[in-house]
């Protein structure tokens, strides 16, 4: 499918990776991307520039900045210096992402947004920007989006502060609604709230990452487990449900409880998962020699987070941990060393196609090297190409590579963002309500007027 520009309530995302100036390829643009061309800069004055339609753009990491890109024409849209090894976050508000780098996180301005008004929203483009706005972190973290709430984790303090998505750009004295928790010793770890601010939060050491914690909004214990060894990665399936990695399995946690999903082998560690709102069923990476120094996998894992089944299905290749990510039907997408992404249909564990992408590369040995990278952002899965310094929009219904381009720096990490506003849980809940009550209103005025005969 590809990119669903027309619609303002794609799911916000924030992508970032490493890229240089994309140029038009060969490839035909989607008759999407080429109508909202025209609106996706700013303006010459670099003022916004109201523009007709969402603009999804990509961020990508290289070593020694950040850029920007459009992603309906991959074209570069700012180069943005920065010394040091830089990773990538999501905000969660379809506008900015973090950089963990020096300090903590810091803010990047996209330069895409959307303002509502009234029952439709107006949207913009502006020069992006890296922002005066750093969220401090001795050691910057994971930093975990979900429902409107985003949690960052400084891995040297194990402190977790969690705010609202939209309030993240005006940096924590202006947030209205902030949460602070400190686990008891420092380690890499992880943490996510849910809508009814219960929070799952990692625990370990720096030698050793053992387990989680549940906890209310109040900050009280539901429940924990120490039967995790390895805590790494998280992701949110279907109904709210958490599942964690670890060195023999996973944990599941369902309505405050936690269940623990073994591996069929003595050592099968999942630390890598994609989840999907459209799935009970959490996509994992999965290794099973635990001497490897450099393990290439070729099975992927599939976490049933209902039944607590852990399915193993073959591959016709290896894969990293940037090769896992979802589409908007919850099918499994890993981007293989063999230059495809293989579809997997999760509910039947089947691999049901793969899509010629890039060339047949092999994993670097040091993680912080580039290497192809997939993410999915409006209606389209993203595939970085480091050995040929371009990147690819793929229409997975389709396999269609609709378009390439051509980057003038050497891409590491991949994500982006919607350009568009993001709905939370107690909106979505909101508009129910609204037309629930519309709808009974409706029916009154039926009732009482027989013979009397929007959404934006």
């Amino acid at each position: 499918m590809r990119p669903a520009l027309a619609l303002a309530g794609a799911l916000p995302l924030v992508l970032l990776a490493a890229c240089g100036q994309a140029s038009d390829s060969a490839s035909t643009p989607s008759p999407a991307a080429s109508s909202s061309a025209s609106s996706s800069a700013p303006a010459e004055d670099g003022l916004p520039a109201e523009a007709a339609g969402p603009g999804p753009r990509l961020v990508l990491t290289y070593d020694g900045g950040i850029q920007v890109l459009d992603a309906q024409t991959l074209e570069l849209v700012k180069d943005l210096p920065l010394e040091g090894f830089n990773r990538i976050n999501a905000a969660g508000d379809g506008r900015h992402a973090l950089v963990s780098t020096a300090g903590g996180f810091q803010v990047l301005d996209a330069g895409t947004w959307a303002e509502p008004h009234g029952n439709h929203d107006h949207f913009y483009r502006a020069a992006p920007v890296l922002t005066d706005v750093t969220y401090a972190a001795a050691k910057p973290g994971h930093a975990v989006v979900h429902e409107g709430r985003t949690a960052l984790f400084d891995d040297a303090t194990a402190k977790v502060v969690v705010l609202d998505s939209t309030e993240l750009a005006g940096g924590l004295d202006a947030a209205t609604d902030v949460r602070e928790f400190t686990s008891p010793d420092a380690h890499h770890g992880v943490a996510v709230e849910l809508t009814d601010g219960t929070l799952v939060v990692s625990v370990g050491t720096e030698d050793a990452r053992t387990g989680i914690q549940v906890l209310d909004a109040e900050g009280a214990e539901l429940a924990s487990s120490d039967e995790c060894p390895g805590v790494h990665g998280e992701a949110v399936a279907a109904d709210e449900t958490v599942v964690i990695g670890c060195e023999d399995g996973a944990l599941v946690v369902r309505d405050g409880e936690i269940t623990k999903v073994q591996s069929p082998d003595a050592y099968g560690r999942i630390g890598n998962q994609a989840g999907s709102e459209e799935s009970t069923i959490v996509l994992g990476d999965y290794k099973s020699d635990p001497d490897a120094e450099l393990e290439r996998p070729t099975r992927i894992a599939l976490i049933d987070t209902v039944d607590g089944d852990l399915q193993l299905v073959d591959l016709p290749a290896s894969y990293t941990f940037r090769s896992l990510a979802r589409d908007d039907e919850g099918n499994g997408l890993v981007l293989g060393t063999d230059g495809q992404v293989h579809v997997i249909d999760v509910e039947k564990g089947e691999l049901v196609r793969s899509i010629p992408v890039i060339d047949a590369w092999e994993e670097p040995t040091e993680w912080q090297q580039p290497r192809p990278t997939i993410f999915w952002l409006d209606g389209s899965a993203y595939v970085s190409d480091p050995a040929n310094d371009k990147v690819h929009a793929v229409d997975i219904e389709s396999g269609e590579i609709w378009k390439s381009g051509d980057l003038t720096v050497t891409p590491n990490e991949l994500n982006g963002v919607t350009g568009t506003a993001p709905h939370t849980h107690d909106e979505h809940a909101d508009e129910h309500a609204d037309e629930h009550a519309e709808h009974d209103h409706e029916h009154d005025e039926h009732d009482e007027h027989a013979d009397e005969g929007a959404d934006a």
